[in-house]
């Protein structure tokens, strides 16, 4: 990847101006059309979006897409798709017990429309925050429950595939936790036991770090460090790790773009919330330091491997290991090709890594850790810059896509192959979409020197600034955080009555 170290945000906004007229036009398009009989929209053929059978893991995009909208425009119209689809559709979502994904389903919903509501983008009322914090607090639970132990006393959330299975793709979902964390909330176990979602989501952040990201050293020596396997599988009788897999990447000695995405964007996230930590949160896991290490070193890896790895453009073909990457020649020097015959763009994963790298870079800043903060910033920007127009951006009014050129599941064949064409390309998904407006969001945030978060007032040294009023949109402390950690209703009641 060729990071582009002068671009800026102020040259970006034009762009992100028109993302948002487009993106209205096709969540319109698509409340219009779907029938919510057939299910979750989840990706387009011929434009269209359509569904696939599997799992309803791409609900919460679709209505959280709407109140991105609202944020981005101010539009009323969009804010009351959201809330109404929220309040008819997404209950089962939050006590679903046979999914890895509430992070992705009700952080988007219910927590983006609590974070509005405190950010008071949105008029205030007590029985909508208690509604989404109630939600919030369940979902939490029902994840967490979701749980393997293994051999040293830790463990991890696993994916749908069962209690063998830990997937990357958990390490976005896994911030439910967090803010089930920071609303008080525990999980409940057999003889009223209390079990902490902090401390399953320490756990399960250690266990991806050690077992689905390689280093290239000690256990991974034969390995390329940063590279993300899909999958874990372990031994549930004695929790011993047996072997790497894949569901959706090329095989499990490849990186699954999208698989990879999401660990660079989680930790990033992770290492965001920790700062909204207190010590004594952390006290029963070690110093801050020892607790947020791996994050760091498996953040740096994925990153540094994403950008070894791909088009000078910043957009990866959708796994590293895909072998008919052999046919393109000097594909990483060159700019990454939708339309080519070999092997089909990953667009999703670009727009999920671009929001980790800008978020990891803005961290590493705050950390004295310039240089590199800088670079990781500034790839977020590039990926961006390619993103926002053609052939990525749809333009099309007879498109109901927002981001083209995204894959589902190629090694299914899921996904819809033009005429005349050898690949996939051409289409989006409900993720991609998704991902690229919440990306969008957070550099029109940036650019307007506003956070993109719920305030962090559970720190101390805010706490206790009782007299410093914030006027009204209120935003205040780390404003890249988008991870929705925040106070409660009854702690805003204090703080500002």
């Amino acid at each position: 990847m060729e990071i582009n170290n002068i671009l800026t945000l102020e040259q970006l906004k034009p762009k992100l101006n028109r993302l948002f007229q487009l993106s209205g036009q096709k969540i319109l398009a698509i409340e219009e059309t779907w029938d919510s009989k057939q299910g979750t929209p989840v990706f387009t053929a011929k434009g269209k979006y359509t569904t696939r059978g599997w799992t309803e893991w791409t609900q919460g995009f679709q209505f959280g897409s709407a109140l991105l909208q609202f944020d981005a425009t101010g539009n009323s119209q969009f804010l009351d798709i959201a809330r109404k689809s929220i309040i008819e559709k997404m209950a089962t979502h939050v006590s679903h017990i046979g999914v890895h994904d509430h992070g992705f389903n009700n952080i988007s919903t219910y927590g983006n429309l609590r974070r509005l509501i405190l950010e008071r983008l949105i008029e205030r009322n007590d029985w909508e925050i208690h509604f989404c914090e109630m939600a919030l607090k369940a979902s939490a639970a029902v994840q967490a429950s979701r749980w393997t132990s293994i051999n040293n006393g830790k463990g991890y959330i696993y994916s749908f595939n069962g209690p063998h299975s830990l997937f990357s793709d958990t390490m976005r979902s896994l911030r439910v936790l967090g803010i089930g964390h920071q609303l008080g909330h525990v999980l409940m176990g057999e003889g009223d036991r209390e079990i902490s979602l902090l401390k399953r989501l320490i756990h399960h952040s250690e266990t991806n770090a050690k077992y689905n990201v390689y280093y290239g050293e000690e256990r991974d020596r034969y390995d390329v460090r940063g590279r993300v396997v899909h999958e874990s599988i372990f031994n549930i009788n004695d929790g011993n790790y047996r072997c790497p897999s894949t569901q959706q990447g090329y095989s499990p000695f490849t990186t699954w773009t999208r698989g990879l995405a999401w660990v660079i964007t989680g930790y990033a996230e992770q290492l965001e919330f920790f700062d909204t930590l207190s010590d004594k949160d952390l006290q029963p896991f070690g110093d801050r330091l020892k607790v947020s290490s791996h994050m760091i070193r498996a953040a740096k890896a994925t990153a540094d491997f994403y950008i070894k790895n791909t088009p000078i453009d910043g957009i990866p073909y959708w796994d590293t290991g895909a072998p008919g990457l052999s046919q393109l020649g000097d594909y990483l020097d060159q700019s990454s090709d939708p339309f080519n015959n070999y092997e089909p763009i990953d667009s999703s994963a670009a727009a999920i890594t671009g929001q980790g790298l800008v978020r990891l870079g803005k961290y590493l800043q705050d950390h004295n850790e310039i240089e590199l903060g800088v670079a990781y910033y500034q790839a977020g920007l590039t990926i961006a810059d390619t993103l926002l127009e053609s052939p990525y951006l749809s333009e099309s009014e007879n498109h109901q896509g927002l981001l083209l050129h995204s894959i589902y599941h190629h090694p299914n064949g899921w996904d819809y192959c033009p005429k005349n064409y050898k690949i996939p390309c051409g289409e989006s998904s409900m993720w991609g979409d998704y991902h690229l407006r919440e990306f969008a969001l957070l550099l029109m945030r940036l650019s307007e020197n506003k956070p993109y978060s719920e305030t962090n007032l559970f720190r101390k040294q805010t706490l206790v600034q009782k007299q410093t009023f914030v006027p009204k949109p209120f935003f205040r402390i780390n404003p890249w955080n988008q991870f929705f950690f925040s106070e409660t209703s009854e702690q805003l009641n204090a703080i500002y009555n």
